[in-house]
């Protein structure tokens, strides 16, 4: 089985960060196979920028080793390889004194192509470099600016940044990218949901009794000691990648896949999340912080040693959150994610309510409950877990088994990158895998209080030790309800 690979409009490819570790490891990567799967159309550039005294020949150098350390070798072809390097030029720009974008202009030229200006650079330089975008003249009608998270530290910094990007270019522009919205099993829980008529009548507080949001990391600050340390799990990955997933999980039908549509319901999630505040937040909310354990490389220190003094900042959060409104009524959303955890996966499980009454007997063993778990990585898939038969003689022997389906063992193909997928769909114009400004907004008006709450307590994060599933206190946060953590295996 193979994909439909639809060429796009012939583009230009800006990319400010054209240096760093994103731009290697994901950005030239990303464009690379898209090349190779046949979606650019001629003429297509890709140029890079940043403040390095690069020539071209020295960044296409870059360029090939990216590839080549971060592109499975089956898929390096020499020729191919070379046509794409043909492809980048760059030039090194100083965002605060402006340096550099008059020779940035002249590569560009004054056409009317789609021009994709990727911001892989800190949040503080965003505003600069749209307003020098703007003063040399190349922010124009089919100018796209992409935006990394974090957008902001909190409601009030976001909507500052949001203010300073949209002095320059227009909401229908602007593509705040979270890169979990473009995983393959992220769009398929829109397809479950939406394009089977057996999940949908079910899909509520009804028939499921909870919801279990997991985010998973084994490794520790490596290269992001300084941006970490202020944001924590919460604003690192609560706010954005987690609080996307809890959306499309409880959002309604939109009337289409119209970008704005889609969006609109997930705003309509955010706007009825019950706010923490206050005592509650202890209650409902764990935060913790790592030890020194062991992962799977062996013996790694805690977290205050990597940094090289003590600190206040959580690597962990456990969040019990509710839905105000009809569907969900009474369904607790339980979020985790942290790092030097046990091991590296991210999941959604829908966990529905068991049987009403078991007519097996307790000879036939114990009925689960049926659960649908979405596996978002490191494998993508789904499970179905259903009670069946055990198959032979011998009496009625119940047992709890998974329909299983991985995506690359189904399909036969490649599953593309998301970074791969997003920037295709900001070439094409299409924002409904990008988060809109008031999502965002709305997000940290539900973040904010918990983190206040938590600064006014004066606790410090809960000691975890890594390779575990963190503190103790996630465990009794869901146990005291009666239920309990689905660890991925």
């Amino acid at each position: 089985m193979t994909s439909q690979i639809i060429p796009v409009e012939p583009f230009d490819f800006i990319a400010f960060g054209a240096t760093g570790d994103l731009a290697e490891r994901k950005l030239l990567p990303a464009l690379y196979q898209r090349q190779i799967a046949g979606q650019f159309s001629e003429p297509t550039r890709v140029v890079g920028a940043s403040r390095s005294k690069l020539t071209n020949k020295e960044y296409r150098e870059f360029a090939r080793k990216a590839i080549v350390d971060h592109v499975p070798e089956k898929y390096i072809v020499a020729e191919e390889l070379d046509r794409f390097l043909a492809r980048l030029s760059y030039v090194a720009v100083d965002a605060l004194s402006g340096q550099g974008f008059e020779a940035l202009k002249k590569i560009v030229g004054d056409s009317d192509r789609i021009r994709v200006f990727y911001m892989a650079v800190a949040p503080s330089l965003f505003g600069d470099i749209c307003l020098k975008l703007k003063e040399h003249g190349l922010a124009s009608p089919q100018a796209r600016i992409v935006v990394e998270k974090p957008i902001g530290r909190d409601l009030a910094s976001a909507q500052a940044l949001n203010d300073q990007i949209g002095q320059v270019f227009d909401e229908h522009q602007i593509f705040r990218i979270d890169h979990y919205l473009g995983k393959e099993t992220v769009q398929n829980l829109m397809a479950l949901r939406f394009a089977n008529a057996l999940y949908e009548p079910l899909w509520n507080s009804a028939h499921i009794d909870h919801v279990q949001i997991s985010v998973a990391e084994t490794v520790g600050l490596e290269d992001r000691v300084s941006y970490y340390d202020k944001a924590g799990a919460l604003r690192d990955m609560v706010q954005n990648h987690i609080l996307q997933l809890l959306c499309l999980v409880a959002m309604e039908a939109p009337a289409s896949m119209d970008a704005d549509a889609v969006r609109d319901e997930k705003l309509k999630v955010l706007r009825s999340l019950r706010h923490i505040n206050g005592g509650e937040a202890s209650k409902i909310t764990v935060r913790g912080q790592y030890r020194a354990g062991a992962s799977s490389g062996g013996a790694v220190r805690g977290y205050a040693d990597e940094l090289g003094g003590p600190s206040g900042t959580e690597t962990f959060v456990a969040i019990k959150a509710e839905i105000a409104n009809w569907r969900w009524a009474g369904v607790p959303f339980y979020l985790r994610t942290g790092k030097r955890l046990a091991t590296r996966a991210s999941e959604i499980v829908i966990e529905f309510k068991h049987i009403p009454h078991s007519i097996f007997g307790e000879q036939a063993g114990m009925v689960y409950a049926n659960q649908l778990v979405i596996r978002l990585q490191p494998d993508e898939g789904v499970r179905q877990w259903i009670m069946i038969k055990d198959p032979g003689p011998g009496g009625m022997r119940l047992r709890h088994v998974p329909l299983d389906m991985s995506f690359a063992q189904s399909f036969g193909v490649r599953n593309p990158d998301a970074y791969e997928r997003l920037v295709m769909d900001v070439v094409r114009g299409n924002q409904t895998l990008f988060m809109r400004r008031d999502e965002v907004e709305a997000a940290w008006r539900w973040i904010d209080p918990i983190h206040a709450s938590w600064e006014d307590s004066g606790q410090e994060p809960h000691g975890y030790t890594a390779g575990t599933w963190g503190p103790s206190g996630s465990i009794a946060l869901i146990e005291r309800d009666g239920r309990t953590w689905h660890d991925p295996q």
